[in-house]
């Protein structure tokens, strides 16, 4: 016949022909064929910016599954549940913050010490729902595999402050002093996201702040601190030292 329709196109009786390419089931858009580590990937991707954005316990699976373009079923596929979907989102958010959180090579300690803070508050501000609800507990326990992840972002966040001050190996007074000083950003965080009613920039200064105060105190307790504190004044004030 003549007048036979194209491929792909929409006859007038609104069917289309047997050879025409049709939208899968549940209206889903036709894709293109991805690898699994790619399809497992899109799945984490699509998952961690729901946690991001809303608490994870507000988050179903088929939530992941429409943000993802997929099947409920292709999610069970590849993690099993949302546990175990939440533990991949985890892993892949304490990636992004291990890179974000990479010093720079040069400039006053204090100076990549900032910058490691800011770039922290930055994934704090861009995951809020999602860091909030890890940093209070979230929906499994904190004592299982999402504690040890949280652990592995706060010993990262250690490694890079000692990294920044040029320190290799803390003593246990100094190891204690900045702990102490990251639960001190943790809260201010919350409380940041909470009330948002001072500005980030003027949070940031006064954590930097705290942390000299605190270095100051642990000094008069530990003579290398003491050091370590006299040698980051002294930097602090050698303008030549910071970077453009």
């Amino acid at each position: 016949m003549g007048d036979r329709a194209v491929a792909g196109s929409k006859p007038k009786n609104g069917r289309r022909s047997a050879g025409s390419s049709r939208a899968p089931r549940g209206g889903q858009r036709v894709r293109r064929r991805l690898s699994v580590d790619e399809r497992r990937d899109e799945l984490i991707e699509a998952a961690l910016q729901l946690f991001s954005t809303r608490p994870p316990e507000d988050v179903s699976i088929d939530d992941v599954a429409a943000a993802a373009g997929a099947s409920r079923a292709l999610v069970y596929h590849y993690f099993g549940g949302k546990y175990e979907l939440y533990l991949a989102a985890l892993n892949s958010a304490a990636g992004q913050l291990a890179v974000l959180l990479e010093p720079p090579t040069e400039g006053r300690p204090l100076d990549r010490l900032r910058i490691s803070l800011e770039r922290y508050f930055d994934f704090a501000e861009s995951h809020a729902a999602g860091f909030t609800a890890l940093l209070r507990g979230g929906p499994a326990d904190r004592s299982g595999e999402v504690g040890e992840i949280v652990d592995g972002i706060r010993r990262l966040l250690l490694g890079r402050i000692l990294q920044a001050l040029d320190v290799d190996s803390p003593q246990p007074i100094l190891r204690i002093t900045l702990r102490s000083w990251m639960a001190s950003v943790e809260t201010a965080g919350l409380d940041w996201l909470e009330n948002r009613d001072v500005t980030r920039a003027d949070l940031e200064r006064l954590l930097v702040d705290q942390l000299v105060v605190l270095l100051h105190v642990a000094g008069h307790h530990e003579p290398d601190i003491s050091t370590l504190f006299d040698s980051l004044a002294e930097k602090e004030m050698k303008p030549g030292d910071s970077e453009e």
